[in-house]
């Protein structure tokens, strides 16, 4: 009885539990509070928003400049090499999805207009107006250039209030605004409740899993197929794989299901201690589920309530975007929720409704983005393993002919 009692309370202190408590409680007690409660919870929510959104170019800027800088202690070509593959990877992933959400959308499936029949207003706002050129983007190029000077120089100051700013910023998110991602995700589940989205919002829910599903599954199949080049030896590797893919399904984290990703990418690799070194640098930026994820409920979002499918320029500066930001998303556990919804908003002009509604399902869909990360992380390495032999080949030869 006490060990269970310790599991349950371990338990609780997981995001993804207090959100789905919190959840549960509201939908019990939700009609019987008064309109100013659901206002407030709202109004929480969207300051939280606006927090992010001022602190977005600051956090991209710093984490990618970071992360850059602290390459200088490595072999440049191994990580020069492993940079432009996972933003690679990530950009085909980005890609493939749009592909995908297209063809959903030209088969004119049925996946109704969401629209509100009701308003829920906030209570109050940051009065203070956020001007337009202080975005992601500015944030990104700032990060790249910082960041590519300090690893490319011996600047110890630069270097140290890099570290000095990371670590500040990583403390607001973790410590302070991580705290508050269950009232954040309550306040916009208030929002699509009041307004009789949700409702509409879990008729659509199986359909679009059930594509998300097979679109991930043939991904992640195709994955490991290049990898090998070999059915058989796909399958061997896939299955040397299922065990972190089952622990990572049923936790909800790709960080703890770290150890059985090394030991069963390792069994997969000509070189095993390759994991060791691939897998702790990639397991927070090259997340192939959750950019196919993202990015295809961003499509259908965009579409269900402008009624049209983004256009192809705007596309391609979120894509670019998008998976450049991912490099910032290493520098915190769970970072992609505080980089990517400032991205959305910016980017494909999402509302307060449509990010209730990719939060909303990102709660749903936890389980399946995260095996998905891990099992095409895995998959990855090997590929990059089969890209990395033959660059180091050459650079070995460059290297004896020229000394």
């Amino acid at each position: 009885m006490r060990l269970v009692l310790i599991k349950t309370l371990s338990g609780l202190k997981h995001r993804s539990i207090q959100i789905l408590l919190l959840v549960i409680l509201y939908f019990f007690i939700g009609n019987s509070l008064p309109l100013v409660i659901h206002q407030g919870l709202y109004t929480i929510s969207l300051f939280v928003k606006d927090i992010l959104m001022w602190l977005l170019p600051i956090t991209v800027g710093f984490f990618i400049a970071h992360t850059l800088s602290s390459f200088e202690k490595k072999a440049p070509l191994f990580i020069l090499t492993l940079i432009i593959f996972e933003g690679l990877s990530n950009l085909c992933s980005v890609w493939y999805a749009f592909g995908c959400a297209h063809a959903v959308y030209n088969n004119e499936l049925p996946l109704q207009s969401l629209s509100s029949e009701l308003e829920l207003q906030e209570l109050w706002r940051l009065p203070l107006m956020r001007p337009a050129w202080w975005s992601a983007s500015k944030g990104t190029l700032l990060g790249l250039g910082i960041g590519c000077l300090a690893a490319l120089s011996k600047n110890t100051f630069l270097k140290t209030w890099i570290l000095r700013g990371s670590t500040t910023v990583q403390w607001i998110l973790t410590k302070v605004i991580a705290r508050v991602i269950p009232l954040f995700v309550l306040g916009f589940f208030v929002k699509i409740h009041h307004t009789n989205l949700l409702y509409q919002l879990l008729k659509i829910s199986p359909q679009i899993a059930f594509y998300l599903t097979i679109f991930l599954s043939f991904y992640l199949c195709f994955l490991f197929f290049i990898s090998s080049f070999s059915l058989s030896m796909a399958l061997k590797h896939l299955r040397n794989l299922l065990p972190a893919g089952t622990i990572a399904f049923l936790s909800g984290c790709s960080i703890s299901t770290m150890p059985w990703t090394i030991e069963g990418t390792a069994k997969n690799l000509d070189n095993p201690q390759l994991a060791q070194a691939i897998i702790p640098a990639t397991t927070n930026i090259q997340q192939i589920g959750d950019c196919i994820v993202q990015t295809f409920l961003c499509f259908l979002v965009y579409n269900c309530f402008y009624n049209h499918p983004p256009t192809l320029s705007t596309w391609i500066s979120f894509s670019l975007v998008f998976t450049l930001a991912r490099f910032a998303t290493a520098g915190i556990l769970g970072g992609a929720i505080f980089i990517m919804l400032p991205i959305y908003e910016n980017y494909l002009y999402f509302n307060a409704e449509m990010i209730s509604v990719i939060l909303a399902f990102n709660t749903l869909l936890d389980p399946l983005i995260t095996s998905s990360n891990v099992l095409a992380n895995g998959a990855l390495c090997r590929l990059f393993e089969k890209i990395w032999t033959p660059i180091l080949r050459i650079n070995s030869l460059f290297t004896r002919k020229t000394s």
